[in-house]
């Protein structure tokens, strides 16, 4: 095993610089998919697929880091993987159709998937046992300020530049991040490590097909679509079958087998559950900000960047204790805080002030810090460290598969809901109705125009939509109550392996 490099702050540096350009590519196209219809030639459908080729090459190549590690290295495999991020970026940006722009954000997802299980590791390994909650504090500082701040420079790029600079950016940061790695990563843990095809093939076409479902379902009103349905139960059987096989193999490819630990496999659960709630939230809240309240996209993304700031706000104070501390305590205060922040986000109305649109961001970001940094560590902390890389990519996994997850039950729970509130607003809707007839006196209009009709349902379609938000926001509320459950059945301490 090569020693870590002298320099802790410049591997830390590094590592939080290569997850960073990974983590923001992953919302960053999200507010320049307008922009990029036009000049792809393609429909607001067919357009999604854009991030969904994206998040299904992510996914499927993740549980395959700590196979990639012991094939090649951290350092190579690092330096690969960015070398590789960077060039499909570039070709992201010179694309000018739809299928370039999906294969190339394909290839991107597979160089970058391995990214952030990677630097999580080499963070772990650079710092002894005793310290590795505070090296999980500073890790985590990318990790969640990351998705927060894509939105906001996709916004500032599209706006001020084109969609393409969404893409090119990767360029300069890249090249940067590369001298960088070969300056300050040494590490490099080689080992044996066999291909298991079949289990390699039921993991990629359950995951990718499993992701796929969470991507379109909404859009293609889950299982009318055919399509939808037998995805589904093909994804649920090659999913079972990918697992039995990790069981009986306990090998480094993709190991689920280490979900068996009863710290990493809790762990992975409230991650995945939490990542439900947060990108839930991250995805309603631009949503209410441009649709309700009329905010530019620049603008609403502004608005945001708080959240991300007191997550590295809380982090940076709380890393010199994060190995003294309780990490119960610390991820119970965290769901506490975003319950609360959620909550008040429900309270949400039409004539809300910026400022109260702020401060729910900046109590559930300092929440956000408080249980993803402590929940790593606990994660890890009763596995030996040959297990190291290969947890960490199903740690990964969850998270991930927990953010698809999240916006597809939210965008689902909020269209369904929106009707609902649609249907019961408007029932009691007629020409006779005395308050509809009174209204249209007092605004000069009679029941029966066409003006007044269509400005009658316009304020329907502002309620309805209105009320799905508030009852949105508070489902997650539940969510990260009932994680708190879990908490107790976590070991603090280190175990002997």
């Amino acid at each position: 095993m090569n020693k870590p490099p002298a320099s802790r702050p410049a591997v830390v540096i590094t590592v939080i610089t290569a997850a960073l350009i990974v983590l923001i590519d992953m919302t960053v196209a999200n507010v320049a998919l307008p922009d990029m219809m036009g000049s792809l030639g393609a429909t607001s459908e067919q357009i999604t697929w854009v991030l969904t080729s994206f998040a299904m090459a992510e996914a499927i190549v993740i549980p395959l880091a700590g196979f990639l590690t012991l094939r090649f290295g951290e350092r190579r495999l690092l330096f690969t993987a960015i070398a590789g991020f960077v060039l499909m970026s570039m070709l992201c940006g010179q694309s000018d159709s739809l299928p370039e722009m999906i294969c190339f954000r394909i290839f991107q997802g597979i160089f970058g998937a391995s990214v952030i299980p990677l630097s999580q590791s080499i963070m772990m390994q650079v710092y002894p046992k005793d310290q590795q909650g505070r090296a999980m504090a500073l890790f985590s500082i990318g990790v969640l300020v990351g998705p927060v701040l894509g939105p906001v420079v996709g916004g500032v790029l599209t706006e001020h530049l084109n969609w393409r600079w969404v893409f090119y950016i990767n360029l300069p940061v890249g090249m940067v991040c590369l001298v960088m790695i070969f300056r300050n990563i040494q590490i490099s843990n080689t080992g044996k490590a066999n291909i298991d095809w079949l289990l390699i093939t039921t993991m990629a076409l359950g995951i990718g097909l499993l992701q796929m479902v969470l991507s379109q379902g909404n859009e293609k009103n889950w299982f009318s679509s055919n399509m939808i349905l037998f995805s589904s139960i093909a994804s649920a059987l090659l999913i079972c079958a990918f697992v039995f096989r990790s069981l009986q193999t306990r090998g480094s490819i993709a190991p689920a087998w280490m979900l068996g630990n009863r710290n990493l496999g809790i762990c992975c659960l409230i991650v995945s559950s939490f990542a439900v709630g947060t990108f839930g939230v991250l995805q309603l809240q631009p949503m209410f900000l441009q649709q309700l309240l009329d905010y530019p996209v620049e603008t609403a993304g502004f608005i945001m960047a708080p959240r991300g700031l007191a997550s590295a706000a809380v982090l940076i104070m709380v890393a010199p204790i994060m190995d003294r501390a309780d990490s119960r305590i610390l991820i119970f205060i965290g769901l506490t805080l975003n319950a609360t922040a959620v909550w008040q986000m429900s309270k949400y109305s039409l004539d809300i002030d910026p400022f109260w649109v702020i401060v729910p961001e900046i109590i559930q970001g300092a929440g956000m810090g408080l249980v993803f940094a402590p929940l790593s560590k606990l994660a890890f902390l009763t596995l030996p460290a040959a297990q190291i890389p290969g947890a960490t990519a199903m740690f990964n996994l969850c998270r991930t598969i927990g953010s698809s997850i999240g916006i597809a039950i939210i965008n689902t729970y909020f269209s369904n809901v929106g009707q609902q509130q649609w249907h019961s607003l408007g029932g009691s809707l007629s020409k006779d109705n005395r308050v509809l007839q009174q209204y249209a006196e007092r605004v000069g209009e009679t029941v029966s125009s066409t003006g007044f009709l269509e400005q009658i349902a316009a304020l329907l379609k502002q309620q309805s939509s209105m009320l799905a938000f508030v009852y949105s926001f508070m489902v997650m509320v539940f969510i990260y109550l009932a994680l708190i459950l879990l908490l107790p059945l976590l070991r603090k301490k280190v175990a002997e392996v």
